[in-house]
């Protein structure tokens, strides 16, 4: 997995946004946080800095400070939300997909335009913290991620 920076974050590789709104989530990234396939994952909104998503679990936010985010929101920690459909946590947009089989998550457009992504975009999918996967579409680590040609691309 690629450092970009010395001491700076490790990214798994690009994850480009398919016509239907698939994104892969690469393998590596599964294991690093235990993502038994097909499972529930939830969609945080990214930093203003680097846009996206971050893709998480209950378990992952749970005894954290964004545990708080499904406290308030016991509809979708427990998935009983239709699925996509977003709902606004401190101005911010929150959904919960499925991580299906294949390990790819499928958002509708109209949600990922919720999170400033369209159809062909390059999310770079980062280690985040241990609280979630980010996947930037904007912002300096991407530039940095552009002059890197041995970052794998998934489809």
């Amino acid at each position: 997995m690629p450092q970009l920076v010395k001491g700076g974050k490790h990214v798994y590789g690009w994850s480009e946004v398919g016509s239907n709104g698939k994104v892969v989530v690469p393998d590596e990234a599964l294991a690093e946080y235990d993502l038994k396939l097909p499972c529930n994952v939830i969609l945080l909104s990214g930093s203003r800095r680097s846009g996206g998503f971050a893709l998480t679990t209950p378990t992952l936010l749970q005894n954290s400070p964004l545990s708080r985010i499904l406290d308030e929101n016991s509809k979708l920690a427990s998935f009983q939300l239709p699925e996509a459909k977003t709902i606004t946590v401190a101005g911010k947009p929150c959904c919960w997909v499925t991580l299906n089989k294949n390990g790819c998550i499928v958002v509708p457009l109209e949600t990922l335009k919720q999170y400033g992504v369209t159809v062909g975009d390059r999310l770079l999918s980062v280690r985040g913290s241990s609280l979630g996967l980010g996947f930037c579409v904007k912002g300096p680590l991407i530039d940095k991620a552009k002059k890197h040609s041995n970052i794998t691309l998934f489809k």
